[in-house]
């Protein structure tokens, strides 16, 4: 079997395809076979109010394609711009890397793995403006 197998907590909210599927009271794993499933989970979900920052902005965009509140190709576009823009001021190797993952996702329509990718360049965008601040 293969495809996207995820572990659930209880009572975890997931959106799949636009449809929030809530887990029950106990651990759960499940399979989803079809391919491109649009997929998030909401305790990873960033609230339109925590969208204050470039990297958090980038992976927003990955997000609403996701939740289907965007268009894919228009959300694509957006996506490959603001990646652009990122690779502008994250200029580190393993940065970079991310970045680069992130893109070759958005081309292939696997937002998922961009939202996933973008999401790891969140913490050091934290320390940088945390320096930057002092």
């Amino acid at each position: 079997m293969s495809g996207l197998v995820l572990k659930l907590s209880p009572k975890e909210r997931i959106l799949i395809n636009g449809a929030v599927i809530e887990n029950g009271d106990r651990r759960s794993r499940l399979c989803i076979l079809t391919p491109n499933a649009n997929i998030l989970r909401l305790r990873d979900a960033i609230h339109p109010d925590e969208v204050n920052t470039p990297v958090r902005r980038v992976c927003y965009i990955a997000q609403l394609v996701l939740s289907g509140d965007a268009e894919k190709e228009q959300g694509r576009m957006q996506l490959l711009r603001g990646i652009e823009q990122l690779s502008r001021a994250l200029t580190d190797h393993d940065s970079r890397q991310h970045l680069d993952t992130a893109t070759e996702a958005a081309l292939s329509g696997n937002f998922y793995q961009a939202l996933k990718a973008l999401r790891t360049l969140l913490p050091r965008e934290e320390r940088l403006l945390a320096a930057h601040a002092m």
